[in-house]
């Protein structure tokens, strides 16, 4: 690997745009108290549909962050990821560093489904009222890629971007990409995920997953390593990140939040939760290693919980393979029960929760879980105290992906 592989890279900023709050702030302090906001869904179309609940994004004016000229040639995925990116670079005290190095600004993103509801929309058009009707951003604002461009283009950054286009597990992958790329040379990375799934299109596709909960009680639909887990619930939104090479900014003093120490990634198959034991494991394992960490440094395991009884045992069976006896005694959280799993998002957001958990000493609990069938330590019904200095965050995907990410607290850390 060419460039400075001895680089470390610095979490310095986060925004947040999830259905329990619009800001890193109000997402903390809804995941630290266990709220869920799970609910029926209400976007129009989307009634007759036997998916009934979801955790939605609302009271969100994108018009009120985003320009016009942006608005309309992007979709709803893309809007939450560049306002995320926007109080991401404004935490790190990076907003204008477009003018003075453009080049050394990155962007990446992931995306598992792209821009449905603009895609709908002028699908229909062009099925209702003909070609002459269907818009020229129709060939953009829905591709995975866009919310790279955008914010890229938005921003005026420069520097190397790129998509992960891929599985849920692909919200870490692209952290992880983002941290090659610091090490690499780059001074700084915008890295997230933000998926917007719930347009009448979207959710007939994902009607497909045998995994997908079609329960119409929102406190029963999403029940993870309970006797009741009967699948997941869907969600928007996401999270973005500025990561940095450390050492700029500890030059600059900027606030080090978390750094990212450690990554993995497997493959075992769609919907193969048996073989996702091993891949996880496996991944877990590679994570730690390039961390440099013993398994008994993980203070706290953010879990993927598929909410499948399969996935679920096959989790906490990968969770004591990669982390021995300290796998049944390491503290478990799963905060994605109170908000919904927004595919590549979901891994963002138990990222962002992950790094405030360090910095104020508190394992946010596992909403609406209560009952546990499996042998881990779940946090349930309140936030646990706890030294944090090392977070786990584990995501696999319903095409077979497996992916593990260490953080370390950041020395800035109040805890």
């Amino acid at each position: 690997m060419s460039g400075q592989p001895s680089r470390r890279t610095a979490v310095t900023g986060m925004g947040v745009v999830a259905p329990n709050g619009l800001s890193t702030d109000t997402y903390w302090k809804s995941v630290k108290e266990g709220l869920t906001v799970l609910d029926r869904i209400t976007r129009e179309g989307c009634g007759h549909l036997p998916l009934r609940v979801a955790g939605e994004v609302r009271e969100f004016d994108p018009s009120a962050l985003i320009e016009e000229k942006f608005l309309v040639q992007t979709d709803r995925f893309t809007h939450f990821a560049m306002a995320a990116a926007c109080a991401a670079l404004e935490e790190a005290g990076l907003s204008s560093l477009a003018a003075d190095s453009p080049y050394s600004v990155g962007v990446v993103t992931a995306a598992g489904s792209g821009g449905g509801e603009f895609g709908q929309r002028e699908l229909q058009k062009l099925w209702g009222q003909g070609s002459r009707f269907v818009g020229p951003y129709q060939s953009i604002a829905w591709f995975y890629a866009a919310s790279t461009g955008q914010i890229s283009i938005r921003s005026g950054f420069k520097g190397p971007c790129g998509v992960v286009a891929g599985d849920e597990a692909g919200g870490l992958d692209a952290v992880a990409h983002a941290a090659r790329t610091v090490r690499r040379g780059t001074d700084v990375v915008v890295v997230g995920a933000a998926e917007a799934p719930l347009a009448p299109y979207s959710m007939v596709c994902q009607l497909g997953y045998p995994e997908l909960s079609t329960v119409d009680d929102p406190a029963r639909a999403y029940r993870p390593f309970t006797s009741a887990a009967c699948g997941f619930v869907p969600a928007e939104g996401g999270a973005v990140l500025v990561v940095e090479d450390a050492d700029r900014a500890h030059r600059r003093d900027a606030v080090i939040r978390a750094t990212v120490a450690g990554h993995a990634a497997t493959f075992t198959g769609a919907s193969r939760w048996d073989r996702s034991r091993e891949g996880l494991a496996h991944a877990i394992r590679g994570a730690l290693d390039e961390a440099g960490c013993a398994p008994e440094e993980i203070d706290v395991v953010f879990a993927d919980a598929m909410g499948i009884p399969e996935a679920d045992r096959a989790e906490t069976l990968a969770l004591a393979d990669a982390l021995g006896p300290h796998g049944t005694r390491v503290p478990v959280t799963a905060p994605k029960t109170g908000v919904g799993r927004s595919y590549c998002g979901a891994p963002l957001l138990d990222i962002a929760a992950a790094v405030m958990a360090m910095e104020h000493g508190q394992i946010p609990p596992t909403p609406n879980v209560f009952d546990i069938c499996h042998e881990i330590d779940l946090v349930i019904s309140t936030a646990r105290p706890a030294e944090l200095r090392t977070a786990l965050v584990l995501s696999r995907g319903l095409m077979g992906s497996n992916a593990a990410l260490v953080l370390r607290r950041g020395p800035g850390s109040a805890a």
